[in-house]
């Protein structure tokens, strides 16, 4: 799940302004972590938004010191699951975690996005039709949709925004399986209920082990419905 050490994109702290951002132009991240010396020293990470928003403002490049626009690094043990590590990283309000080895030493980085893709994956099924949709409605205020069914899409076409809560951090987050991930902390079972902010909740309809593969949206009305 984490990205091994010798594959991490990692910049020094006496990194210039032009190199910082042809670093992230070339690799195409948005978070970058920074380091002392060697990436066994590691300061904490860089956001590409805020080094826009803070290196703007001043126009000197020689006077840019990315120390300066640092976000929080958390650092975690090789042993930790991914629900516990899930839960630290939003109690941290951080995205991006270094697993550091006995020895004190950075053994590997794990981001939000790595998390929530293990819940997600590439979820496909022998009878699905390429074309066919990831989400139908039931009946009234009630959808059966898959975990790789696209958040925006579905905001876009229902006019639901699953994602306008300050406890969900929508930058993370782009699928069904992400958004129940986020909100349970861990993997949920098959069966389970996992209730949203607004009200809704979620329906665990088919899962594993690793990862939810198909779930039921109600949304207030279809529960008091069935109440």
């Amino acid at each position: 799940m984490s990205i091994p050490k010798a594959d991490i994109v990692a910049v020094n702290d006496t990194i210039s302004k032009e190199d910082l951002f042809d670093t992230f132009k070339n690799t195409a991240l948005t978070r970058l972590p920074v380091y002392e010396g060697t990436l066994d020293s590691p300061l904490g990470f860089v956001h590409f938004k805020d080094f826009i928003l803070k290196s703007n403002s001043n126009g000197d490049d020689s006077a840019f010191i990315v120390k300066k626009i640092l976000r929080t690094l958390l650092f975690v043990p090789p042993s930790m699951s991914v629900g516990v590590l899930l839960a630290k990283m939003q109690a941290e309000r951080t995205h991006m975690a270094l697993v550091i080895d006995e020895y004190g030493g950075v053994d590997g980085l794990v981001t939000i996005e790595d998390l929530i893709e293990q819940v997600v994956g590439d979820i496909e099924d022998e009878h699905d039709e390429t074309n066919q949709k990831d989400w139908l409605l039931e009946k009234p205020g009630q959808y059966l949709a898959t975990a790789k069914t696209s958040l925006r899409e579905f905001n876009e076409e229902t006019g639901l925004d699953l994602t306008n809560e300050a406890s969900i951090d929508a930058e993370e987050i782009d699928t069904f399986g992400g958004l129940v991930f986020m909100l349970a902390g861990r993997v949920p079972v098959r069966g389970e209920i996992v209730p949203h902010p607004h009200g809704m909740e979620f329906e665990i309809v088919e899962a594993d082990a690793r990862r939810v593969k198909k779930l039921r949206l109600r949304l207030p009305d279809a529960i008091k419905a069935a109440e």
